[in-house]
């Protein structure tokens, strides 16, 4: 009798432990850094499988377009503000097959919203004049961790940009097609 008490605390425990909710983290922040720039985020729980990323940093562009035709070297470091939020569908699959979650590990579809704003640019060496722009961009990416605190992260996605041009000296304002391509390695802190 004392060894089938036992055994069925102990499944009783094993259940319990195993009917915690897969969720996104309360918060994380970390930096991150790809080929075209450098940022730093927080990602903040919305829901267990909603987060809010909230990114500012620098893009990295090399610009070809009509504003800056008349510019030897368009090659532009840039101040950018994101807003992201993030829905992890796969944390509970990961979770059952045993595959980590910690850091918001997991496949997620996005809507980013980011704006450039024309405060200043790094590596402007032909005083190129700063031209902000807004855009919305649903994505659909990936995280995954490398360690405890590393991580690497790939998105793709199409969307909308809007540029306003007229307030750097044009005469009108472009709306266009964006892509969203990104791959970046990052420290989580």
């Amino acid at each position: 009798m004392k060894k089938t008490l036992i055994t069925l605390t102990l499944c009783g425990l094993t259940l319990i432990a195993k009917a915690q909710n897969t969720s996104v983290e309360k918060s994380t922040f970390g930096l991150q850094t790809g080929v075209l720039g450098i940022w730093a985020y927080n990602e903040a729980k919305l829901s267990n499988t909603l987060a809010l990323r909230t990114e500012i940093g620098f893009d990295f562009g090399i610009w070809e377009s009509t504003y800056y035709d008349d510019y030897d070297s368009p090659f532009l470091l840039t101040p950018v503000i994101v807003v992201e939020p993030r829905f992890y569908y796969n944390l509970e699959k990961r979770s059952k097959n045993s595959k980590r979650i910690d850091g918001n590990s997991g496949n997620f579809i996005a809507l980013k919203m980011g704006y450039h704003p024309d405060w200043f640019v790094l590596f402007n060496t032909d005083d190129a004049p700063v031209v902000s722009d807004f855009s919305i961009i649903p994505t659909w990416g990936i995280r995954r961790n490398l360690g405890k605190h590393f991580n690497y992260e790939a998105g793709l996605g199409a969307g909308f940009s809007y540029t306003f041009a007229k307030r750097a000296g044009y005469l009108n304002n472009k709306s266009e097609m964006e892509l969203n391509m990104h791959l970046r390695i990052g420290y989580r802190f």
